[in-house]
C-alpha cells in the first residue's frame, strides 16, 4: 500500500461528506490544489474513479459510495483515538467539535465556554450550529447535544440542562384578529412560523400532550418559514402569526406585554438538554473535562 494512503483517503471522506471541494479544503486546512492532488493521487493507486465532479458539487461514484460508507466510521475513530493521546501531554489539549441547535449552543454551551476555555488554553472547541440528527460518528463530531427523548440507544448521554416546556405564544394584534384556538387541533386554521429542519427538508411538526394523555402532533402552516429558533420567534414578533418556542426565550416578552400565551396545559415537560456521544468512543483528556464542565447541576 502505498505511505500517502491514509492522506488520500481522508482527502476524499472529508470531500465526499462536504460534497465541495471548497469546503473540504477548508475543513482539511489545505489548497483546493493540494486537495485535488491528493484524491487524483488515490483514484491512481486505486485505479478506481471514486468522484464524479461537476461545475457545481462532487459526489460519489457507485465505488466511492461504497468506499466512503465502509471506512468514514473508522477514519472519525482514527482521529478521535490520535486526539485522546492529548490526555499524556502535560496539559489538556487537542479539538473537540460539536453539533447543536443555535438554542442549545447559546443557552447552555456558552455560558459554560467562557468559564472552560480560559482554564484549558490548549483545548479548542469547534461549535456547529445544525437542527438535522446528524450522524456524529460519520460527520467526524466528537459530541452533539439534543432533548433526551431524541437520542440513540447507542449513545452515552450527559444531562447539561433542566428539563424545558415550549410555549405557544403571538401578539395580542394578531389575537385581536383572529380568535385563541381552544385546542392544538384548532392552529390548523392558524398562521404559524414553521420551522424547516435539515433533517429530509422537513418542517418541524408541533408537540402537545395534555396531561395524562397521548402525545401527538399537529402540522401548521402560515406564510413564514425559517431555519432557526430565534428567526420563528422574531416572526411572531413581527406580527405573522403563531410561535412554539422554548419557554425562556419568551419570558421576557411575556413580561413587557409583547407577546400573549395560550394553550399552556397543552405543553408538555420535556427531559432537558444532553450531551451525547457514541458508547463505542473513549473520550480524550479534553473531552472528559469538557464534560464535567458541562454536567447539569440541579
Amino acid at each position: 500500500m502505498p505511505r500517502d494512503i491514509y492522506s488520500g483517503l481522508l482527502a476524499f471522506v472529508t470531500v465526499a461528506r462536504e460534497g465541495n471541494f471548497t469546503r473540504a479544503a477548508a475543513r482539511l486546512g489545505v489548497s483546493q490544489s493540494a486537495l485535488s492532488h491528493s484524491i487524483r493521487t488515490l483514484e491512481t493507486n486505486l485505479a478506481i474513479r471514486l468522484l464524479t465532479r461537476t461545475t457545481r458539487n462532487v459526489s460519489p461514484t457507485e465505488a466511492g459510495e461504497r468506499l466512503y460508507q465502509n471506512i468514514s466510521t473508522q477514519m472519525a475513530e482514527i482521529d478521535t483515538q490520535v486526539q485522546a493521546l492529548s490526555e499524556f501531554r502535560d496539559k489538556p489539549s487537542g479539538t473537540i467539535r460539536i453539533t447543536a441547535t443555535d438554542y442549545a449552543i447559546k443557552t447552555i454551551l456558552w455560558p459554560k465556554l467562557l468559564k472552560f476555555l480560559p482554564k484549558y488554553p490548549d483545548i479548542k472547541v469547534e461549535l456547529v450550529s445544525d437542527y438535522a440528527m446528524s450522524d456524529i460518528a460519520a460527520d467526524r463530531y466528537d459530541a452533539g447535544v439534543r432533548f433526551g427523548e431524541s437520542l440513540a440507544q447507542d449513545m452515552i448521554a450527559v444531562r447539561v440542562g433542566p428539563d424545558m416546556r415550549f410555549a405557544l405564544v403571538a401578539t395580542k394584534g394578531y389575537f385581536a384578529k383572529n380568535p385563541p384556538p381552544k385546542t392544538p387541533h384548532d392552529l390548523i386554521h392558524h398562521r404559524c412560523v414553521n420551522l424547516r429542519l435539515a433533517t429530509h427538508g422537513g418542517l418541524y411538526a408541533w408537540e402537545f400532550q395534555k396531561k395524562g394523555g397521548r402525545e401527538f402532533t399537529v402540522r401548521v402552516d402560515g406564510q413564514l418559514v425559517v431555519n432557526g429558533i430565534y428567526e420563528v420567534l422574531d416572526g411572531a414578533l413581527a406580527g405573522f402569526g403563531l410561535a412554539y418556542v422554548p419557554e425562556p426565550m419568551v419570558e421576557p416578552h411575556l413580561a413587557k406585554g409583547r407577546l400573549v400565551r395560550i394553550l399552556e396545559d397543552w405543553c408538555p415537560l420535556w427531559t432537558g438538554y444532553h450531551l451525547y456521544y457514541p458508547s463505542r468512543r473513549q473520550p480524550s483528556q479534553a473531552m472528559k473535562l469538557l464534560i464535567e464542565e458541562l454536567r447539569y447541576q440541579p
